[in-house]
């Protein structure tokens, strides 16, 4: 294979190399989809819904969700087909759309995550000015910032990564399309080029963190300053979910992109890229609703009313035309 034009499909790294344990991870994976998809939904469907949680808080929560849906679903799906049917090819068009669309999800959450802290900053160290500084419009143009500035970065990436000739087989050492597994495929020194803006990517990173880190350390002194403890409780209800998603995402995802070479193996390589691209959208649901009150609330009031449309319509079909679930 002379270049990236001779190759048509890529073959992923499989879980497992027996059939049991292929159809095993089928399901494994299946059940985390499903319960990602609930907890994800559900998030989006009370924050949407519910007139009370209509704040910013709320509003990045939702985004946040419908981030880690679309991270979820561009990675693990193609995984579980190839275990299923015992597969592990893949497109090349069908490569570099995976590789777009998780970099944007993957970018567009690490930005989000950056808003949501000043979002908490403002919210506990300036409560009197957070109607000012975080109104439906900051908030929405934060939001756009952080989609638009993650497409422009997932776009730039992709061209640039799939333009570079690959002649070292079609062999992708990962489950999903991942650059520094595509990187290892070329034959050109023009991969330097994707070296150094993975380099920018990296420093953006390190500064978004830094600013993160900085809003924190503002609203932990804070917290320590209320007199009451149930107010103390309730912020850090609001900010250790945070602190604890953006650790294992920034720390997994960082090491994936940045680690030596000579530490590098396809074990490893498989499971840290489990750890930043699985497991946090399915655990960011979990995370945030075990600790905060008024989602819990909401997601109950959603549920037993879902419930009780549902059974309504069961005990009168005749009607049937007037449920709403």
């Amino acid at each position: 294979m002379s270049n990236g034009s001779s190759i048509t499909q890529f073959l992923l790294l499989p879980f497992a190399a027996t059939r049991e344990l292929q159809l095993c991870h089928f399901w494994l994976f299946l059940g985390i989809s499903l319960a990602a998809l609930l907890g994800n939904g559900l998030i989006i469907t009370s924050a949407a819904c519910d007139q009370r949680l209509h704040t910013p808080m709320y509003f990045f929560l939702l985004n946040l969700s419908l981030l880690d849906l679309g991270c979820f679903s561009t990675t693990v799906p193609k995984s579980m087909a190839n275990s299923l049917w015992g597969t592990r090819a893949i497109s090349y068009t069908g490569c570099a759309a995976q590789l777009f669309f998780f970099l944007l999800f993957i970018s567009a959450e690490y930005f989000l995550l950056t808003a949501m802290s000043y979002d908490r900053y403002v919210a506990i160290c300036k409560p009197l000015h957070y109607g000012t500084l975080l109104g439906s419009r900051a908030c929405v143009h934060m939001a756009a910032a952080a989609w638009g500035t993650a497409f422009l970065s997932a776009l730039l990436h992709t061209a640039n990564t799939f333009s570079l000739p690959l002649c070292r087989g079609n062999a992708v050492e990962q489950f999903f399309c991942e650059i520094p597994q595509i990187l290892k495929l070329s034959c050109s020194h023009s991969y330097l080029s994707e070296v150094g803006l993975l380099m920018v990517g990296a420093l953006i990173v390190i500064g978004c963190f830094v600013f993160i880190v900085g809003s924190y350390a503002q609203v932990f002194r804070a917290v320590l300053r209320i007199p009451s403890e149930q107010g103390r409780h309730k912020a850090f209800s609001t900010c250790l979910p945070h602190l604890a998603v953006l650790s294992l995402f920034v720390n997994t995802a960082v090491f994936a992109y940045l680690k030596p070479a000579s530490i590098s193996s396809p074990s490893l390589d498989l499971v840290v890229s489990v750890l930043y691209s699985v497991v946090p959208p399915a655990m960011n649901p979990l995370i945030y609703s075990l600790r905060n009150q008024e989602l819990k609330d909401a997601v109950r009031k959603l549920v037993n009313g879902c419930v009780s449309a549902t059974i309504y319509c069961f005990l009168y079909p005749a009607k049937g035309f007037h449920c709403r679930i």
